[in-house]
């Protein structure tokens, strides 16, 4: 039988804000963490610290992240703490597990398949229809549809928020659009990513018996990134705990990365709300970044609401500012830049250029071959070996 860590020695390496989420061990919680703060070996220690004082078990516990990447790095940290028995999964992961395992019994039937993409449905649909929509509207039909379900809205209640209609179609051809992707669906027994949310959260509303076997197994709840979940995933949340809260959220307001997808960032500023018995924390100190780096960010995100403000002892070089006409003309300025830093003696592999999103990448590496600088491109296909660019 595997020992429980000494819960006093998971404290040792943490800092005061860290080992007071570990601390607090009862009731929902909610961790505002600010980018550097640790926030992800804070709600480790805190599983690893309550298993270790008792007051858990690991099986009870479930950790959910976005990514299953995510997921399986807080498996690791845990298993490193002496804590290798919780569940840490995507919701989707989770709730398809449950789906799988209680659809037979609670259904009577093998539980449908799960559709890889919209599109061929969605084209089943507008066929039925006597629509020609190109491929891109049907592409922006299917983010709709993802859009409302998340958002946990009927076909209605969506056309009530009036959101602009995908590739100039009337409202009334969406409605009909969605209303027969779903009946599609339903003659092929299929369901879609969404559903599998919606199908979860119904099942265990309509099924006690299913409901009462997955909050037994499951009594600890910890949610990483809260920022970036949306309705239908707090539904979930909530549905899973039943009348219990013992709920640990962390996130930061000021990173919310999926509201076009979704995500209510409400949820996390909120969640006091919802939860009033709650206590909130703050991890403010950045381990990541210097002071000069972190004044710039605070002054960034000063005027959102509920962003917090961070602070850190590491010094740095100043932050240069400079503003550009256009993406070409600051890739320009950038390459040059580093032929400059190079030429003054920097080493090439010292010199980073970070961008939001892959597709932003191209003109850099347009810039940098132009001004002879050599490149990488990290987690991305380079510009110049994409198909499309080499012939």
């Amino acid at each position: 039988m595997t020992s429980r860590p000494d819960p006093d020695a998971l404290l040792r390496d943490l800092d005061i804000q860290q080992q007071a989420v570990c601390r607090h061990q009862q009731g929902p919680l909610c961790v505002l963490a600010g980018a550097g703060t640790g926030k992800t070996r804070a709600i480790t220690h805190r599983l690893a610290y309550g298993v270790a004082a008792g007051v858990y078990r690991a099986d009870q516990v479930m950790a959910l992240t976005f990514t299953a990447k995510a997921a399986g790095e807080m498996r690791v940290r845990l298993r490193r703490l002496g804590v290798p028995g919780v569940q840490a999964r995507t919701f989707h992961a989770a709730a398809l597990a449950q789906l799988r395992h209680f659809w037979p019994d609670a259904v009577g039937v093998r539980q449908p398949h799960v559709l890889p993409g919209k599109l061929p449905v969605l084209q089943d649909a507008a066929a039925r229809l006597h629509l020609e929509p190109g491929t891109d509207v049907l592409r922006d039909v299917a983010a709709e549809i993802e859009w409302r379900k998340v958002r946990d809205l009927t076909i209605d209640q969506y056309l009530r928020l009036q959101r602009p209609a995908p590739g100039g179609l009337a409202a009334d051809r969406v409605a009909e659009l969605m209303s027969l992707y779903e009946r599609v669906k339903d003659e092929r027994r299929e369901i879609d990513f969404e559903d599998i949310l919606l199908a979860t959260c119904g099942m265990l509303r309509t099924q006690p018996q299913v409901a009462a076997q997955v909050r037994e197994q499951y009594r600890v709840f910890v949610v990483d990134e809260f920022q970036d979940v949306s309705p239908i995933q707090f539904q979930l949340l909530r549905t899973w705990l039943g009348r219990r809260q013992e709920v640990c959220v962390v996130g930061d307001p000021s990173q919310t990365v999926y509201s076009f997808a979704g995500a209510d960032p409400r949820l996390l500023t909120g969640f006091a709300e919802q939860f009033p018995d709650a206590a909130v924390m703050h991890l403010t100190h950045d381990y990541r970044s210097t002071r000069q780096i972190v004044g710039v960010a605070n002054r960034l995100i000063e005027s959102q609401p509920g962003a917090l403000r961070l602070e850190t002892d590491a010094e740095g070089p100043e932050v240069e500012i400079a503003p550009f006409s256009d993406q070409q003309a600051e890739a320009a300025a950038v390459a040059a830049r580093a032929r400059q830093l190079i030429a003054g003696g920097a080493n090439p592999a010292d010199i980073a250029v970070l961008v939001r999103v892959n597709a932003q990448t191209a003109p850099f590496e347009r810039a940098f071959a132009a001004a002879g600088v050599p490149c990488a491109v990290r987690q991305a296909v380079p510009f110049f070996a994409r198909p499309a660019v080499a012939k």
